[in-house]
This record gives C-alpha cells, structure tokens and sequence, in this order.
C-alpha cells in the first residue's frame, strides 16, 4: 500500500526558507477571534501518547476556531493500552473519518511512520527526542512580531539542549535564517556533539557569555529529576545557569525572552524575569493559535 506524506508536518529540517515564510503569513490572516469555516466538516484528531497543555488546547483550539470537528485519543483509557500498535491505531482512527492526524509521541520517528502508511496528513505535535516544529513556527512567528528578521539575529538557547525537541527544531529554523545561536548549560545538558546540528552553532558553560548582546533569549525547561540522575545540584545549576534579571540585563536593551513551557520559576529562571516587560512566553502561547491554524489549513489545501 503506497501512501503519500503530503500536506503533513514532520519536521522543521527539510523545509525551506521560503516554505517557512509562507506559513508564517499564513499565519498572519488567521484570527482566533474571528472564526473561519475553512475546515467545515473536516474532522482533526488528536492523538497524544505523552502529556501536553499548550500543544494539545492550541491545536484543538486553532481546528475549532477553523470549524472543524476534533476529536481527543489519550494512551491511557484507550485501546493504546491495551497493546495495540500505532499503526493500527492510526488505521482505525483514519477508518472513523480522520482527514488529519495530529500525533504526540515519545518515540522519535513516529509521525513519520504514520505519514508513510495513512493517505491522510499528519502533523508532529512533538515525537521523542526528535522535534517539535509546531513550536518552531510560533516562535518565529513570535520573534518576527519584535525584530523585522531573523537574519543575523544573536539568539542564546540556555538549558537542556540534549533533551530538547523544541531545541532541535528551533536550531533548524533559525539557522536557516543565518540567526548566530549560542547553546549553554552543563555538559551532561549541552554536549558538544550538539555543535553538529547545524553549522555556526556555539556552546559555552557560563549563561553571562551565552546572554551577553543577545537579540532573543530562549529558556529550556529542565527537569528536576534528570539533574539528580546526572549529579547535577539544583544550587549549581541555579548559580550557574539560571536566568535572572542581572544575567538578561547583558543581553541588548530590546531582546526578548522566550520559553516553551512549561516553567519551573526558581529553577530556570526567577519570577522576576519571566514576568518582566521582556518576557514574551504569554505571547507564544497565544500565538500557538493562529500558527497552528496555518498549518491545518495548509494540510488540508484551505490556506488559499
């Protein structure tokens, strides 16, 4: 059985600039506020293996606000638990009426696997370790409403960058742009391997170097319980990496900082700083709306 991955979004690497803008304006006509019926009748589903908030309520949002019917299938009450493959639970959900998917998983490479064997579109709402590039989108699209481009712009990404899908995919976005990235955190977070993910990436251990003349900053979640299984103490990490307001301070007077949530405040950064005049995190959460209706519509051919 031949089936086609077109209209689906896998992932940020392949695509072009100009592909990237074009979602980006496609973006800039959707209204939240002001429905738009391109998808009347058209059913999204929503098929989350892993927990989420603001992925899964944005795009359950964006598919309404587009007058589509959505319907949500967790792994726990499901047949999911039960054993049954992905595939076959993509191929029941298609035999129901799903004209897309959009999938959440925590194995890198299974979006992909479902685009390959469904003639439906599908959409990586974030797999594995692989990428989030939905997140991408609305970043840049949050970046863009503050900068005039992303060429050229000094963006620090401080955190856990190994474990980060939301990272890879923005190194991807942004790079593509020819933004300077600076990565930084611990070792066991920052490896220099991570270098390799794209050319003109650089890593350094102190978030001052990292910070200092920045255009964006970007926060990356980091889970209490992976520094204990490395060894990492939470008073190191904190003294050494996290974001406060003296560190934002060397960045350019007009950066703005970013976070993909959720925030843990104390730990990746002080209240302080994500509730500055600087912060943008409310807005990227509110621009995953329109961003995500985009890239349904454009699924599903209706973004004109």
């Amino acid at each position: 059985m031949t089936k086609a991955t077109r209209g689906s979004l896998l992932s940020i690497e392949p695509l072009g600039a100009a592909e990237i803008l074009g979602l980006l304006s496609i973006a800039r006509r959707m209204n939240p506020l002001k429905a738009r019926p391109l998808l009347r009748g058209r059913r999204v589903l929503l098929l989350f293996y892993e927990p989420s908030t603001r992925t899964r309520s944005s795009f359950e949002i964006a598919a309404q606000s587009l007058g589509a019917m959505t319907t949500l299938v967790l792994s726990s009450g499901s047949s999911i638990e039960k054993g049954e493959s992905l595939l076959d639970t993509g191929y029941t959900l298609r035999a129901v009426g799903a004209d897309v998917l959009v999938i959440r998983h925590p194995h890198a490479g299974a979006p992909l696997l479902m685009a390959k064997h469904l003639d439906i579109p599908v959409i990586n709402a974030g797999d594995g370790m692989h990428e989030h590039p939905s997140q991408a989108l609305l970043d840049a699209y949050t970046i863009l409403q503050h900068k005039k481009t992303l060429k050229g712009l000094q963006v620090a990404i401080v955190g856990d960058i190994y474990h980060s899908r939301v990272a890879r995919s923005a190194i991807h976005l942004l790079s593509k742009f020819g933004a300077r990235i600076t990565l930084c955190g611990p070792p066991e977070l920052v490896p220099e391997l991570a270098a390799n993910l794209a050319s003109g990436l650089q890593i350094t251990r102190t978030a001052e170097e990292a910070v200092h003349g920045a255009d964006v900053v970007t926060v990356l979640r980091v889970q209490k319980e992976r520094l204990a299984g490395m060894k990492i103490s939470l008073q190191d990490y904190i003294a050494r990496y996290q974001i406060t307001i003296a560190r934002l301070k060397l960045a350019k007077r007009d950066a703005i900082l970013m976070h993909p949530g959720p925030i843990i405040r104390g730990l990746e950064l002080t209240s302080e700083v994500a509730d500055c005049p600087q912060s943008a995190i409310v807005e990227e959460v509110r621009n995953g709306v329109p961003v995500r209706m985009a890239i349904l519509a454009k699924a599903l051919g209706k973004a004109g």
